[in-house]
């Protein structure tokens, strides 16, 4: 069994220095809005947020936070929570979630794997893992998230009803997604026509992956998986 499938990532977490304010935030601010996986979980997820929330939504993966931050604007009654293991990515969302008086978001600066088996059963209205690293190379195929063990993790805290969405522009993982989501019994692909896929979801902020996969003329799909 490789690391991936015990719930590690790949690659460097550290990447350009940080500028003094976005050291400052993550020396002062992170502490105060992280998921503390040390500490048991709650027998009701809306605990880790300050006020009621509706509804709990989880980003794997928010690299620049463009669709994390825009989703909890324009949702404020709802609970967002971001995993991100990179040093960058979470410093741009502190950055904006300082700037904006963000309440509704929760972060997690690490592996996504271990907040998954944290979680309470069936604490999550929506997953999404938007543009991920695609590991395009054959022989790297291993190494992405999507697998049976954490469609698993992911299953088991979604509620009955809820959604995983994904968005690609890689169509190797595209398929990859498709197949191991169809080879798990807790999931349903939902699109009903080629439209579904093709159209982003209602609100949908884009991201500056997108962009540049539009730039280099390659096209997006998304797809919507329900929990059995």
């Amino acid at each position: 069994m490789t690391d991936h499938y015990k719930g590690s990532f790949f690659g460097r977490r550290v990447g350009k220095p940080l500028k003094d304010r976005q050291i400052a935030l993550m020396r002062d601010l992170l502490p105060t809005i992280s998921v503390d996986i040390e500490k048991d979980s709650p027998v009701d997820l809306q605990a880790i947020f300050p006020k009621p929330v509706k509804s709990i939504c989880l980003e794997i993966g928010f690299g620049g936070s463009e669709h994390l931050i825009h989703r909890a604007t324009t949702n404020p009654d709802v609970g967002f929570i971001g995993c991100e293991p990179f040093q960058s990515g979470m410093a741009k969302a502190l950055s904006a979630i300082d700037s904006n008086k963000i309440d509704n978001i929760r972060l997690f600066y690490d592996d996504a794997g271990k907040l998954l088996d944290w979680l309470p059963e069936s604490s999550l209205d929506l997953v999404y893992q938007l543009y991920p690293d695609p590991w395009p190379k054959k022989k790297h195929w291993k190494r992405r998230f999507v697998n049976q063990i954490n469609l698993t993790r992911i299953a088991r805290a979604l509620k009955s009803g809820g959604e995983f969405r994904f968005a690609s522009d890689i169509d190797t993982y595209v398929d990859w997604t498709l197949c191991h989501c169809r080879d798990h019994p807790s999931f349903e692909w939902s699109a009903q026509n080629a439209q579904d896929w093709r159209t982003p979801w209602e609100g949908w902020p884009g991201t500056r992956y997108e962009a540049k996969a539009i730039r280099e003329g390659r096209v997006g799909r998304y797809l919507t998986f329900l929990r059995a």
